[in-house]
């Protein structure tokens, strides 16, 4: 049997999971950058492709999910969890904007 005192903290609060995945979400085309940068490097590697597929995708969801929890780690340390994760869907929104100005431009 577990004791309670290994489940508490601010890993065990499903707030504090909720937000990452929106911050996951909401980083995830910065994080764009340095991803296609391993999947270049991938391109020269021996894998076969189904391994290059499996380890860019597993890959990117950890990096995405990682940084997500780290933003909303200390968005939940300056700002409270609530407040940390209704950031993270502003920042979505924020992110969605940028996109679809970016693609009007490059169509003009």
């Amino acid at each position: 049997m577990l004791s309670d005192e290994l489940w508490s903290g601010p890993l065990a609060d499903p707030g504090s999971w909720r937000g990452a995945v929106l911050w996951a979400i909401a980083l995830y085309i910065p994080l764009s950058g340095p991803l296609a940068r391993f999947e270049a490097s991938l391109s020269t590697s021996p894998l076969p492709e189904q391994g290059r597929q499996l380890a860019l995708v597993v890959s990117s969801l950890l990096l995405a999910l990682a940084v997500g929890m780290v933003t909303q780690l200390l968005g939940s340390w300056v700002i409270g969890p609530g407040w940390a994760s209704s950031l993270a869907v502003i920042a979505i929104g924020w992110s969605l904007l940028l996109v679809f100005a970016s693609q009007d431009d490059q169509a003009s």
